[in-house]
């Protein structure tokens, strides 16, 4: 083996393990999840309690804003699931798990493009959620309500739906274009 083969194949191994450089990132995301069970939970003790006081008028409106809020986190929560164990498996090292009963049929099987979409997707539903928040806080057409801002939460929410939609596109568009 000549010289030029030794140091070529050894940066390229240099350059492959380099990829555990990553593994941090992923932790770090294990330990942001971690956060957002802490804030669920403050979440879920914050309305028990309103729960069980009289009835008013906007006890119904409360409820279902209570319930978007823990929607929200949950569905950050599975967004940073899905990062965690797809950006894991495709950029560090597959997830030696034989033998685990409840491992969830689609790990291993989504690919970068696939968790663009699954983000973008999220980030929309996130989107959703918050604007339609808002709108319960501010009912439209009430004196007092922002309107500015609620026009802009509109433009940022269609923002992402247009991203997502064009990212979506572009995917289909590769899928449909000859390999070289």
């Amino acid at each position: 083996m000549s010289v030029k083969t030794r140091i070529e194949t050894a940066l390229e191994r240099f350059i492959f393990m380099s990829r555990w450089l990553m593994a941090p990132f992923y932790v770090g995301l294990v330990i942001a999840l971690g956060l957002l069970l802490v804030v669920f939970a403050q979440e879920v003790l914050h309305y028990v309690p309103l729960a069980f006081q009289p009835m008013h008028e906007k006890s119904s409106s409360n409820a279902i804003l209570a319930v978007l809020s823990l929607v929200d986190i949950t569905l950050a929560a599975n967004l940073l699931l899905i990062v965690i164990f797809a950006g894991y498996e495709n950029f560090v090292s597959r997830l030696d798990l034989d033998g685990e009963d409840d491992r969830p049929p689609w790990m291993g099987t989504v690919d970068f493009s696939a968790l663009k979409i699954k983000l973008i997707a999220s980030i929309v539903a996130i989107s959703a959620i918050q604007l339609l928040r808002f709108f319960m806080q501010e009912p439209v057409g009430v004196p007092g309500m922002n309107v500015e801002e609620a026009r802009w939460r509109v433009i940022i929410h269609l923002t992402f739906v247009f991203s997502g939609v064009l990212l979506a596109l572009m995917d289909w568009l590769v899928g449909k274009t000859p390999k070289h």
